[in-house]
């Protein structure tokens, strides 16, 4: 799982690792990412690790931050 493994970069408690692993979920369900072996997969978690490292701790507002990055990137590529 790449939160788990990413995760290490950072001191996370597990609390703060199980929102970051739901915001993951949520975030994947979110962008109907199925396929974990997509790249876009590994680059999710790492977002979600560097929005837990500004302190967020809530789940869906770490889901709704990743997802507000992918928008925004993806908009500056069109």
């Amino acid at each position: 799982m790449p939160i788990e493994r990413l995760s290490k970069e950072g001191a996370f408690d597990p609390e703060h690792i199980r929102a970051m692993m739901a915001a993951f979920e949520g975030a994947l369900l979110a962008l109907g990412l199925i396929n974990r072996s997509d790249p876009l997969v590994d680059t999710v978690a790492k977002m979600v690790i560097e929005a837990a490292k500004l302190g967020e701790r809530d789940p869906g507002r770490l889901r709704d931050e990743v997802l507000g990055w992918v928008m925004q990137s993806d908009r500056k590529t069109c």
